[in-house]
């Protein structure tokens, strides 16, 4: 589970940002929508809300950046335009197999290089928390530590176009090699969705297999009162469409050329009659067939489930009502971070808790990131109160409009 996200230098942010997913458990309100652990009070789900521009998409490209590097795949991560320094900085702070790590880096641009990381398990002894350092490699700086002297020696001479974990045979050193399970666990169960061009193929793939997950997707797609009796992948001779038609789909984003058949293959079955969903369906009904499977596998295997625009083309009840899935009690694993414009999901007295709302805030000054929990509990309010508040622009994060000067310069009013 995601527990922390630093940034600075990357993408909008100049300045270091952090977006923290820990619960403050002296608020007892919504206690089922917190990840209850040993070693620390996680929560299940956080929004982010802000203008459009203003760099809520570049804080989920963040974790999207993270995921790439700690896989060793290239990565997309640029610096902040506005800055001359080449290095970006990323961490996180995860918890995996009941224990907490967090995992620091420098990435050079210009040069494709990891100048800095550091690598620390974080053991808590009641209400305290110890940092167990096990590698740093500061090449800036000329500092490496590692239990074994044989690879600290190594470090100064080891090519930096990778992190440590990725550079050797880690099983000649048995905690490099423990952690880098550690780490490849954890990305490896990140996905990064984006509503604005969500990809059907996933749910496609699972409903060509027949198993549990294939029913509990088609299940999830019904109870979503999408007015349709089923939905399935059928067989060659059961299409009941001309596979020629499909250029007709509207939705440029949701076409697979390379997977026509199986697209035209997937079909919405309305008062016992398939038929293709990527003809007939609406945009939304789309979408929600593609959210499906991952909504279904997240909660089923405890994945981490990023997604950007989550109430694009989908009605206010569906997106409330997914997210009330994820903070539900009998959610024990999965978590969910998205960014949304529904003002209707700032609900602190039955959805979601103070440090679950989060905003992005820009000005001439820089860019900032910040909860509801940040305000005094008396300023921001509860349920209606934090609605109000917010469209107000008393808690930041929204924009001022002008169009009235456009319609006065287009009309040619003096």
């Amino acid at each position: 589970m995601i527990i922390e996200l630093r940034a600075k230098n990357c993408y909008i942010f100049s300045e270091g940002i952090r977006f923290s997913m820990y619960a403050d458990m002296n608020d007892k309100k919504l206690a089922a929508n917190v990840h209850r652990k040993e070693q620390a009070d996680i929560l299940k789900v956080a929004g982010i809300y802000g203008p459009n521009n203003v760099g809520k998409t570049c804080l989920l490209k963040c974790i999207k950046s993270l995921k790439q590097i700690l896989q060793n795949k290239p990565t997309e991560l640029t610096t902040n335009i506005f800055n001359d320094n080449d290095v970006c900085e990323l961490g996180v702070t995860f918890m995996e197999n009941e224990r907490i790590f967090s995992y620091d880096f420098c990435y050079d641009t210009a040069k494709k290089e990891f100048p800095y990381e550091k690598f620390t398990e974080i053991v808590r002894d009641g209400e305290a928390a110890n940092e167990k350092i096990c590698w740093v490699r500061d090449t800036m700086h000329g500092e490496y530590v590692y239990e074994d002297e044989t690879l600290t020696k190594l470090m100064p001479v080891l090519a930096k176009g990778s992190l440590l974990l990725h550079l050797l045979d880690t099983t000649a050193f048995p905690l490099l090699q423990e952690m880098k399970d550690m780490v490849i666990a954890f990305v490896n169960r990140i996905d990064i969705i984006s509503m604005v061009n969500i990809p059907m193929q996933k749910t496609i793939d699972l409903l060509k297999n027949k198993n549990h997950l294939q029913e509990k997707v088609v299940r999830f797609i019904k109870n979503a009162d999408l007015d349709m009796d089923g939905f399935a992948y059928v067989e060659p001779g059961e299409i009941p469409w001309d596979e020629a038609k499909l250029d007709k789909t509207d939705e440029q984003v949701l076409n697979m050329p390379d997977r026509a058949l199986d697209q035209i293959r997937l079909v919405s079955i309305y008062k016992g009659k398939p038929v293709p969903s990527m003809l007939f369906d609406s945009t939304g009904t789309k979408k929600i067939a593609a959210l499906a499977s991952y909504i279904v596998e997240a909660l089923e295997e405890g994945r981490i489930l990023v997604i950007d625009e989550l109430d694009s083309s989908i009605h206010f009840k569906l997106t409330r009502a997914i997210v009330a899935m994820f903070n539900n009690e009998l959610n024990n694993s999965a978590q969910m971070i998205f960014s949304v414009h529904d003002i209707n999901l700032m609900d602190c007295r039955r959805l979601l808790r103070r440090e679950q709302i989060w905003f992005i805030h820009k000005d001439e000054q820089g860019v900032y990131v910040y909860s509801l929990a940040d305000f005094l509990e008396s300023q921001s309010g509860d349920g209606a109160n934090v609605m109000e508040r917010y469209q107000r622009g008393s808690l930041g994060a929204v924009p001022k409009p002008e169009f009235i000067d456009t319609l006065i310069e287009v009309k040619g009013i003096k």
